[in-house]
């Protein structure tokens, strides 16, 4: 088959030309994947093939899944744990990680996640030991009996999870999690990590799986740094969910494609957390709040802090905090500031070095991706009720902090504001291992619109599906 660039194809209502690029470059038996967000999609025929294989086998491990015992699964997170405690085999791991590094600076790539610290390791093993106590062979939710007859409500697995991550290695712990619920799992993570990930089968996952009597598909990687066996992932319809963690347009991408093909999708959209601050007296918890919720850049990490005219004079405060956080890192900081900001912060104090840049409200919804400068936006409006429609109007949805004295305050901000994550502090306690003690496999926001029948964080024993059973007592039931 042959196509032209002249050549359409019928976009969301639209005739598209396929374009010289794709024409020249498609062969038999590759796929063209039509989306409104990127266009048209070219995926290989050895892509596609790569996929189908892999979740082949991996629809294969499920089935075997159902007839291992919880002993054997506590077993495979026991010695997943206990090879990444081994300093000889995380010395191989990690020679593969120092070469990703090296790789991704040379590309001048962002490396703040990329590096598996030694903090990064503890918490895997914690994520996996966590895992270890959470596997249960008890199904049963709720009981409900009826006169000569009972029906019971069971969770049950809910089969193949396609998991896209960014290069981070500690997604390792968070994937296998699914594994506790007898589910599995296929992913592929960001190419500037792939290597580690390698190091992270060959020597710890696929031996503990061997050694715990497990499918060896029940966890697969896939060893492909191409976007194309990504997108090839989550257009096959045998998917049971779809997780795309990390931000931007690429997750918004992903998650069009699997919704595309009837598959459910779990979806991380832009990320940073907003704070709203008004009528507070404290002002070193103020500090404080401001400090620990820029401790580094992840998601949950302070984007945008909106003051009230009534709480201007809190401004010294924040500003201390994003200049302590930027101590601890020893470099300086960036603000972004509307004009109100900027003409009360001639009177403020400031200690270190601090650059400001000017920013419109319309603009509040861009994410500061910083590596090692803390950098928000801070901005004034004149009270509570337009600080709640800034963040409902300009938030990614994700994590709101409200610092404030007055009760009625914080509970009109808890009513009314569409977060799926809400507190009155620092913003960093979003993350499913920190304030669940089980570790997620994925933070939703509310960015692409609410997520049905379960919160924001997805862990592993949350991934199923309700089966229901009877037991008849009665042999002459009927209706």
């Amino acid at each position: 088959m042959r196509l032209e660039p002249h050549d359409k194809v019928l976009i969301d209502g639209q005739l598209v030309e396929i374009g010289s690029e794709i024409a020249s470059a498609f062969r038999d038996g590759d796929r063209l994947i039509a989306t409104t967000s990127a266009g048209i999609l070219l995926v290989s025929k050895s892509e596609t093939e790569l996929v189908t294989s892999c979740i082949t086998s991996s629809i294969e491990a499920f089935s075997a899944l159902g007839d291992v015992t919880d002993g054997q699964i506590r077993s495979f997170y026991k010695g997943f744990a206990r090879r990444l405690q081994d300093d000889e085999i995380f010395s191989q791991i990690r020679k593969a990680n120092e070469q990703n590094v090296t790789d991704a600076q040379a590309k001048g790539r962002s490396t703040t996640r990329l590096v598996l610290s030694e903090s990064m390791r503890r918490d895997m093993i914690d994520a996996l030991l966590i895992w270890n106590e959470l596997v249960t062979s008890n199904t049963v939710r709720e009981t409900l009996d009826h006169d000569g007859w009972s029906i019971e409500s069971h969770v049950a697995p809910l089969g193949v999870v396609g998991f896209v991550f960014e290069g981070r290695p500690n997604v390792f712990a968070d994937a296998t999690g699914v594994l506790a619920s007898r589910n599995v799992c296929v992913f592929r993570i960001g190419s500037d990590a792939l290597e580690t990930a390698q190091a992270i089968m060959d020597l710890a996952v696929t031996p503990s799986l061997h050694e715990a009597g497990l499918p060896p598909a029940s966890v697969l990687l896939l060893p492909s740094k191409t976007h194309a066996a990504a997108w090839a992932l989550f257009s096959d319809h045998r998917l049971s969910l779809a997780v795309a963690r990390g931000s931007g347009s690429s997750v918004a991408l992903l998650g069009e494609i699997a919704r595309q093909h009837g598959i459910p999708a779990s979806l991380h959209g832009t990320g940073g957390a907003w704070m709203i601050v008004s009528d507070v007296e404290d002002g070193e918890r103020l500090t404080n709040v401001v400090q620990n919720s820029l401790d580094r850049k992840v998601c949950n990490t302070l984007n945008t802090v909106v003051l009230t005219t009534g709480s201007i004079h809190s401004l010294q405060s924040v500003i201390d905090g994003v200049l302590r956080a930027a101590h601890n890192r020893n470099t300086f900081a960036i603000v972004h500031v509307d004009a109100g900001v900027a003409s009360a912060l001639v009177n403020c104090t400031v200690t270190q070095e601090l650059v400001v840049k000017e920013i419109e409200h319309l603009d509040l919804g861009t994410e500061w991706e910083w590596e090692d400068t803390p950098e928000i936006s801070i901005v004034v409006v004149d009270n509570i009720d337009s600080a709640i429609e800034l963040f409902n109007a300009h938030s990614p949805s994700f994590v709101l902090s409200i610092v404030s004295d007055n009760e009625t305050e914080v509970d009109l901000v808890w009513r009314r504001s569409n977060a799926p994550f809400f507190g009155d502090g620092m913003t960093r306690w979003v993350d499913g291992q920190y304030a669940l003690r089980k570790p997620e496999l994925g933070l939703s926001n509310w960015q692409n619109g609410r997520t049905f029948a379960r919160g924001g964080i997805l862990s592993g024993d949350s991934i199923f599906t309700v089966r229901y059973r009877v037991r008849q007592t009665n042999s002459e039931l009927k209706r």
